[in-house]
């Protein structure tokens, strides 16, 4: 069963979206840590090592997503993970565009984003193509491994 994180990042309390996500998720079969609110980047970075997750899925409703997510991509990396990151929710305050704020995310370093209108058998839809596109990728990797 793939292991994926879940939870609403920074100072943001709306719990209502992620317990929705993770009933989702698991009626979807994946197995989902929720961190619940106000959750740090490095709870995020810390669950996703001690559970072996292949994702990390964060929340955030109140607006604040791009100040809480800076440098999140960079401490993945850091911490040596090889995770598909969905970010998700209301995420700009004001945003007169979601594709401004979709580009945002993603040059923070955001596999996929999505706005607060997002049917959750969308996200599971494409973390289970991108997850699927990994393992491809990555025993592919393998049997050229294998074969040298």
């Amino acid at each position: 069963m793939r292991t994926v994180i879940l939870g609403v990042v920074g100072s943001d309390a709306h719990v209502v979206g992620i317990t929705i996500l993770e009933r989702a998720f698991e009626a979807a079969g994946f197995n989902v840590v929720n961190l619940g609110v106000q959750s740090s980047q490095s709870e995020f970075i810390e669950a996703a090592d001690e559970h072996d997750a292949e994702a990390i899925l964060v929340s955030s409703l109140y607006g604040h997503a791009e100040q809480d997510c800076q440098g999140f991509q960079q401490q993945i990396n850091e911490a040596g993970l090889d995770v598909t990151t969905y970010i998700g929710g209301n995420l700009a305050v004001g945003q007169d565009s979601f594709e401004e704020t979709r580009e945002t995310f993603k040059a923070l370093g955001f596999d996929r984003v999505f706005d607060s209108e997002t049917d959750p058998e969308e996200a599971i839809e494409a973390l289970k193509a991108d997850l699927g596109h990994r393992s491809r990728e990555e025993a592919s990797s393998e049997k050229i491994q294998l074969g040298s």
